[in-house]
């Protein structure tokens, strides 16, 4: 039944029930006054009864008369019961009603076979129909029957299952074919056997288009992001044989200039005065911070190229391995390090001692010119994470110049050129980086500089 005869009969009940009620009290009025007649028409001397047979005529009038009244009574409360019933089921199915006709979903009802049984509003509009030629119908009159079978399929899939299913379902309008997410499940009756299937479904074609746009723009960007990376390959390789270019045709005439400083050194220093011993020493310091340059960009780009291989290693036992190396190569000089035993780390064994060197080598530039120079590498926690460091008692650093520390050749003006070509840090910020880690530093001048660096923990697996 649609929603529009059901509305109907709801409101003719409770008129029905007044004249029913209306009956009743007609019928008892009768019965009193046939039993009036009967007790005058018992009056008149021609009848032959008995005084005793009218006085019991009237006396069974009277009780029924007193049941007929009770009756009455009876029927016209439960009548008035029946009705405002009767009516607060019309004002709630009204209002029941109105929810479903001013939802955006469209809502249907079907019975079994597929025939509808209740539509609302928004399934009208979307069809160009009305109810009266939906109701009774199947999809199969209404719609396509590649769209038809596709949603009895699910009807029937909701009734089997007898339970609650979402899918998704297209329909064809004017503008194009929309996709609706539909909602369906089986209405029982108070056997709680399933006689027909209610849908609930909701327009998504805006939200499909949507994410099908961002879908396209993803695969765009990432080809654009495919693209950019060949090119910066592209360009990495190039500057990687460009630097080791340059610095097979630099080291060449580095090399002799070198030779010949170290002839002159040792075979004309007595000939040559006191600026001149000074223009040679310049010449052969100029010669060494060229050769440290080369190293320097031959290790930054070796660092930005090799493969992250982090595995757990011994944090301790490399620096102490590093330390060795470079006391090795800068004898004469004696500079106490204490390094925090047992720190266990995963890195690249490779990058991190690279950053090691770098970070140390810095340090002992740093403590140059300190009567007992000292450096500290270990590790605390800030914030709960780990942070390793590598402390000395140097010259230190203004902190407003603590950003230039890490930029490729940048040189501090608070410091002599004993630091060196300014390299060693921006290399070691960037295995860090690689490491998933950030560096800082942290300084007064005349009281030592501190590098702070960490390391991200190893992905599981």
């Amino acid at each position: 039944m649609s929603s529009g005869r059901l509305s109907s009969v709801v409101r003719r009940l409770p008129g029905e029930l007044d004249r029913w009620h209306f009956a009743v009290i007609v019928v008892t009025a009768v019965a009193i006054l046939a039993i009036i007649g009967a007790a005058i028409i018992g009056a008149d001397p021609g009848i032959r009864w008995t005084r005793e047979a009218v006085a019991g005529l009237l006396a069974g009038g009277a009780i029924v008369i007193l049941a007929l009244g009770t009756a009455a009574v009876i029927a016209a409360s439960a009548a008035a019961r029946w009705k405002s019933t009767w009516r607060q089921a019309q004002e709630r199915g009204d209002q029941l009603l109105q929810v479903i006709d001013g939802t955006s979903s469209v809502i249907y009802l079907k019975d079994r076979e597929g025939r509808f049984l209740l539509v609302n509003r928004q399934f009208e509009q979307l069809f160009d129909l009305v109810q009266e030629n939906i109701v009774g119908r199947t999809d199969y009159d209404l719609f396509p029957k590649e769209m038809a079978d596709a949603f009895r399929v699910n009807d029937r899939k909701a009734l089997a299952t007898d339970a609650r299913i979402q899918e998704e379902e297209s329909a064809p309008l004017a503008d194009g074919t929309h996709t609706y997410l539909s909602v369906k499940y089986p209405i029982v009756d108070r056997s709680s056997r399933s006689y027909a299937v209610c849908g609930i479904s909701t327009d998504v074609t805006d939200l499909k288009r949507a994410q099908e746009q961002v879908r396209r723009l993803n695969t765009e960007l990432e080809q654009r992001v495919r693209d950019r990376t060949a090119e910066l390959e592209a360009s990495t390789h190039e500057l990687d044989a460009f630097i080791y270019s340059v610095a097979h045709d630099l080291r060449a005439p580095l090399r002799v200039v070198g030779e010949f400083s170290k002839i002159l050194s040792d075979e004309y220093a007595g000939r040559l005065d006191e600026k001149g011993q000074d223009y040679l020493h310049r010449v052969r310091s100029a010669t060494e911070r060229i050769a440290n340059l080369i190293d320097g960009l031959l290790e930054m780009s070796h660092a930005a190229r090799t493969a992250v291989d982090r595995r757990p290693l011994d944090f301790s036992e490399l620096a102490n391995e590093v330390v060795i190396d470079i006391e090795s190569t800068r004898s004469g000089r004696r500079v106490t390090v204490d390094i925090e035993r047992d720190i266990i780390v995963a890195a690249d064994a490779n990058l991190l001692r690279l950053t090691l060197r770098n970070l140390l080598v810095n340090a002992w530039q740093f403590t140059a010119n300190t009567q007992d120079p000292y450096i500290q590498v270990g590790v605390t926690d800030r914030g709960g994470r780990r942070v390793f460091f590598v402390r000395d008692n140097g010259t230190g650093f203004a902190m407003q110049e603590s950003d230039s520390l890490f930029v490729l050749l940048e040189r501090l003006t608070s410091v002599d050129d004993a630091r060196g070509v300014g390299i060693r840090l921006a290399i070691a910020a960037r295995v860090i980086a690689r490491h998933g880690g950030h560096a800082w530093a942290e300084s007064d001048p005349g009281e030592g500089a501190a590098i702070f660096f960490t390391l991200a923990p190893q992905p599981a697996g």
